[in-house]
């Protein structure tokens, strides 16, 4: 049985799990795939969740058979569009862009004494953070440049748990992608799916929306009661 008073600390992806910067990203990628000649679609959407810059970046030119036409410099320039375009767009963002549930689930955390930490792809999640106003409630940010794998490698959820000097067995992850799922359960930590359960039912345990997300749901979920 597993017991959820080994856990010390929590794991967030930022996107779709705090808030939902991920049509942001939506935007700014298809406005990428339309550059380079990728026909858009839900698909391929998909696939760009919880990715890092570069390797969405290949997906798209792959996906549209492109690989070959650009050169590194060249498809670095496009990235560095792609993230001038999503500035732009996260400017808009505010305190009440945090997803539903999320405030009063910090508050849990913080009132119980657990350790915060974001695993986001994203380069833009300090500044994010800043825009919502919670920065401050993290003891740590996992920083994509000092990383050599992205998701599904367990690399950033390992280096979330040592940032908070945690092993990973006292963390739980918390993720709305696929990739992110198998990253977590690569680290060894719990995995907490937020979407379909169907579609992250690699999760340990899985909530519908971040509304559901409270200590007392992970407490009684199968996977700590069987």
């Amino acid at each position: 049985m597993a017991d959820f008073k080994t856990i010390k600390g929590f794991a967030f992806d930022l996107d779709g799990v705090i808030t939902d910067t991920a049509r942001f990203h939506a935007q700014a990628w298809h406005k990428t795939a339309d550059a380079v000649g990728t026909p858009w679609s839900e698909t391929l959407a998909n696939g760009l969740r919880g990715v890092s810059r570069m390797d969405s970046l290949e997906l798209i030119l792959r996906t549209g058979g492109h690989e070959q036409d650009y050169t590194q410099a060249q498809k670095e320039a496009l990235a560095q569009q792609k993230n001038d375009n999503y500035q732009a767009l996260i400017q808009q963002l505010t305190p009440a862009d945090i997803l539903p549930g999320i405030l009063q689930f910090l508050d849990e955390l913080q009132q119980a004494h657990y350790l915060l930490s974001i695993a986001s792809a994203s380069k833009n999640a300090p500044f994010i953070l800043d825009k919502l106003g919670i920065a401050d409630r993290f003891d740590g940010i996992v920083d994509p440049n000092t990383l050599h794998q992205g998701k599904p490698d367990p690399e950033i959820f390992i280096r979330a748990a040592e940032i908070i000097h945690l092993p990973p067995t006292q963390v739980i992850g918390i993720e709305d992608a696929i990739a992110g799922i198998a990253a977590i359960n690569a680290a060894g930590e719990v995995s907490v799916g937020i979407g379909d359960p169907q579609v992250l039912s690699a999760a340990n345990i899985n909530f519908k929306d971040t509304q559901a997300l409270t200590l007392k749901h992970i407490q009684q979920s199968v996977y700590f009661q069987s």
